[in-house]
């Protein structure tokens, strides 16, 4: 898709999107993650807000595994707007992906009982009480709760969720914005995530060097992480600030030992495989299957990804049966009655060519929901029965 230019700058362009928010939605609030395009836009859209003399929510979901640098700079944000925020900084059990081990793919942040081993105390500014929100289950994930947390602020008002994403960042954020989906006024910086309420992309079409000219330009607030992981030697383009243990997060793990040695003591004790990815998260190869992959001699690549399920914990090996029985009975009807091939050209990356290098690549990446297969994150609520339906359909479909 070629860009379309309109003849004014991208900050000018943000600035009428935050107007146009506020003249049209009656409830607002921002998420606020403590990253560079989170800080940006909080701080347009709180001049915005100053102007109008008008308070609106803001949503920080703290993950315990954060750099102490990260909260300093949500303390600072908060102390220089607080007259114009009601702030919701939410330490809650969150069920979210662990991609630096298969003993352990998944973990829960502020988990009940482990106190001992947490990276960080609660915060005294925190909400806490699994009893706050009606909606809140105990190990829910981070997907589920904004949706759920968004009706619950909005309370039936046509309400705003301001997110400062930009598509340049990676293809799933180009596709939130360019993709068929339910906007308001049809404009495509909005979509809809659950009744009159929409999520806002102000600053989607900023590049990374907009970021940083327009934290120098107006000497703005942010987060001096950033000054570290450049002296670490990392590009502006390379950069990010997010839970450590995910599926992308995971390349910068080392960062940590290097920046806060502290920090980086409690993070790796705190789950299974920390230590293997700040190691090898940045190498290509097969111990964490980034770029190219190799199986053993006298393997095919379908043999070698049973062998490799043949390894893992047997609740682990179940999950990922369960989303390979899905791929494989779709492209069934699509062509591949017999069986998918074992490798094509190309299939490894974004594009749809189902081979089983392709499912090897997944399972050496520790890509627990198979995002490499194009599936998403299931509702945790809805995961023990969608494992009993599906065992029963392989033993109908005896795929694997």
């Amino acid at each position: 898709m070629n860009k379309k230019m309109l003849g004014i700058n991208v900050l000018e362009e943000a600035k009428k999107r935050i107007s146009w928010s506020f003249d049209t939605f009656e409830n607002i609030y921002i998420s606020f993650s403590g990253g560079k395009d989170s800080t940006v836009m909080m701080h347009l859209v709180m001049e915005e807000a100053i102007k109008r003399k008008r308070k609106i929510g803001c949503l920080f979901i703290d993950w315990e595994a954060q750099y102490k640098l990260t909260i300093d700079l949500i303390q600072d944000m908060i102390e220089k707007y607080k007259e114009h925020l009601d702030i919701y900084w939410i330490c809650l059990p969150f069920l979210t992906t662990n991609a630096t081990s298969m003993i352990e793919p998944e973990w829960i942040c502020w988990e009940k009982g482990k106190e001992e081993i947490w990276v960080r105390e609660l915060p005294k500014e925190c909400i806490s009480d699994y009893n706050y929100f009606p909606f809140y289950k105990y190990g829910m994930t981070f997907e589920e709760f904004i949706v759920e947390f968004g009706l619950w602020y909005g309370k039936d008002k046509l309400t705003g969720c301001f997110i400062g994403i930009r598509c340049v960042e990676s293809f799933n954020r180009f596709r939130t914005i360019f993709r068929d989906k339910s906007c308001y006024d049809g404009k495509k910086y909005t979509t809809l995530i659950g009744d009159n309420v929409y999520n806002l992309y102000p600053i989607y079409d900023w590049r990374t060097e907009d970021i940083w000219v327009y934290n120098a330009k107006f000497k703005k607030i942010y987060n001096k992480l950033y000054d570290m992981m450049f002296q670490a030697g990392l590009t502006i383009h390379q950069m990010r600030v997010c839970e450590p243990y995910g599926d992308e997060q995971r390349k910068n793990i080392w960062l940590f030992h290097i920046i806060e040695p502290l920090t980086w003591g409690k993070v790796v004790a705190r789950v299974n495989g920390a230590n293997t990815g700040s190691l090898y998260a940045k190498d290509s190869g097969n111990i964490m299957g980034n770029m190219k992959v190799t199986k053993p001699e006298n393997h095919t690549w379908k043999s070698f990804a049973k062998l490799l399920l043949d390894t893992m914990p047997i609740k682990t090996r179940e999950h990922y049966k369960n989303k390979f029985a899905v791929y494989l009975k779709w492209y069934s009807t699509r062509g591949y009655a017999n069986d998918i091939p074992d490798l094509l050209p190309n299939d490894t990356g974004q594009e749809d060519n189902p081979s089983w290098r392709r499912i090897c690549k997944v399972l050496l990446k520790n890509d627990y929901w198979c995002s490499l297969l194009c599936f998403s994150p299931q509702k945790s609520s809805a995961y023990e029965r969608y494992q009993k339906i599906m065992k029963k359909r392989r033993d109908i479909w005896k795929i694997i």
